[in-house]
């Protein structure tokens, strides 16, 4: 049965078939299907798709399709990107909503190994490597993190000095809270991974500051000294070794030029021996009238005695240029 109506002007408006109004309707239908069934992962996230609520696939980044009208549902998790977690202060313009706890100066006030109160400041730097088990092992994984995080910082905290946290503790105790942390993550499947702890500020508290401030500067007016020393030894050793090696090297010249100077005479020696053996006589006056020859032009006054003289005669020096000659 089909109804006409009447327009305004008191024109008949025919009757809509029920055939269009099914077509349209199909039309509608498929439209918005094909509109929702396409979905675009961001390239530093991965996709979890639920059909009917239960876990089905992971997508990796880019354009994906899935069945619309609710059947699946894609859940975007980012897993390459680098997130935190802020403990005892907060950044501004975070975009995390778990990256800073509700109440920070709780978070940073510790007690330390000897009793003292610290006030602690440390960032954890995390990254989902498991969606699935992200998303559905654990009701709120972030959260988890925060207060494990928290739990491991104090009890580290607690088995130290405070003056070992605010001064050649801080690498061990990172150290030691990552690998603490990371053994808990996988023991409560949260799926992530933890890269780094950090300390940022490890202050004592305001009425005693002052007096760790002095201790931090005596620690690096000691730290200035040693650096010093360390310059003035690498630069007076290398000199003194220096200085060995060259009286050293004076030394070993000085032995070799004695050596060849006592070889050279002892072959002299050996050669004006061997000719006496052969003329004694001659080589006797030969090295009578050498010596002479040496000894005399040194002489200022000489006295020749001789019994054939009956009076003394001075002997005239010999002049210089003969004196040059004979030597």
């Amino acid at each position: 049965m089909h109804v006409s109506s009447t327009s305004p002007w008191g024109k008949i408006i025919p009757p809509t078939p029920p055939i269009a109004i099914g077509r349209l309707f199909l039309i509608v239908l498929i439209f918005s299907a094909v509109w929702t069934s396409w979905f675009t992962i961001p390239a530093d996230s991965e996709g979890v798709v639920l059909r009917f609520g239960r876990y089905d696939r992971k997508m990796p980044s880019g354009l994906h399709y899935k069945l619309p009208y609710g059947i699946d549902r894609v859940i975007v998790v980012p897993t390459l990107r680098q997130l935190k977690l802020e403990f005892g202060f907060g950044t501004p313009g975070f975009t995390n909503p778990e990256q800073v706890g509700e109440h920070p100066d709780m978070e940073k006030s510790m007690v330390t190994g000897d009793l003292n109160s610290s006030l602690v400041e440390w960032v954890v730097q995390y990254r989902i490597v498991e969606p699935e088990t992200y998303l559905f092992d654990v009701r709120d994984p972030d959260q988890t993190l925060r207060v494990l995080s928290e739990s491991v910082m104090r009890e580290v905290i607690g088995d130290r000095t405070v003056d070992e946290i605010i001064t050649i503790g801080r690498e061990e105790i990172e150290i030691t809270a990552l690998n603490r942390m990371r053994e808990l993550s996988k023991r409560y499947h949260l799926g992530m991974f933890i890269n780094q702890v950090q300390l940022k500020n490890v202050d004592p508290p305001e009425l005693v500051q002052p007096s760790f401030n002095e201790v931090n500067r005596a620690q690096q007016d000691r730290e200035n000294a040693i650096n010093i020393a360390n310059g003035e030894y690498n630069k007076a050793v290398p000199r003194a070794r220096g200085v060995a090696d060259q009286r050293i090297r004076e030394a070993e010249g000085y032995r070799f030029k004695r050596v060849l100077e006592a070889e050279g005479d002892a072959s002299a020696f050996t050669q004006v021996l061997q000719q006496y053996l052969k003329a004694p006589e001659i080589t006797r006056t030969r090295l009578y009238l050498e010596t002479l020859g040496d000894v005399l032009p040194r002489a200022k006054q000489s006295i020749i005695v001789d019994e054939s003289v009956q009076q003394i005669l001075p002997m005239l020096p010999l002049p210089t240029r003969a004196l040059e000659e004979k030597k």
